[in-house]
């Protein structure tokens, strides 16, 4: 079992910025895929950005492309999104999730094998 720790929705403005992080055990990340999704009310699971872990190359939604950044930090095991701009379309409960010994981006949910807890996010106009 991979658990993993999500931190940082919450309540803004629209065009205000929130940064999520998601924390991954050391000996899953060094060679993984990691993910953030979202799901709205009523609304199926959609990607949003990922990054492979060994490469750090970067892949976003078009939705939120050139707002949102997808980082990571190898010494704490975590990765981040930060969000800027944000739009009330942007609610919704984000989750990170990570595919372990890939290199790959994968846009699927179901390409993904562990999820965090999820964390709102919530943008008011």
């Amino acid at each position: 079992q991979v658990q993993l720790v999500e931190s940082g929705g919450g309540l803004v403005q629209a065009g205000g910025s929130l940064r999520l992080s998601c924390t991954a055990p050391a000996r899953t990340i060094s060679s993984s895929t990691m993910a953030w999704f979202r799901q709205a009310p009523g609304k199926e699971r959609e990607f949003v950005a990922a990054i492979s872990w060994l490469s750090g190359s970067p892949n976003y939604a078009d939705s939120v492309k050139g707002r949102f950044t997808i980082s990571r930090d190898s010494a704490k095991n975590t990765v981040y999104l930060q969000m800027n701009r944000l739009k009330p379309d942007d609610t919704a409960v984000y989750y990170c999730a990570i595919r372990l010994y890939s290199s790959g981006i994968y846009y699927r949910a179901s390409e993904y094998g562990y999820w965090g807890q999820g964390t709102q996010v919530t943008v008011s106009s």
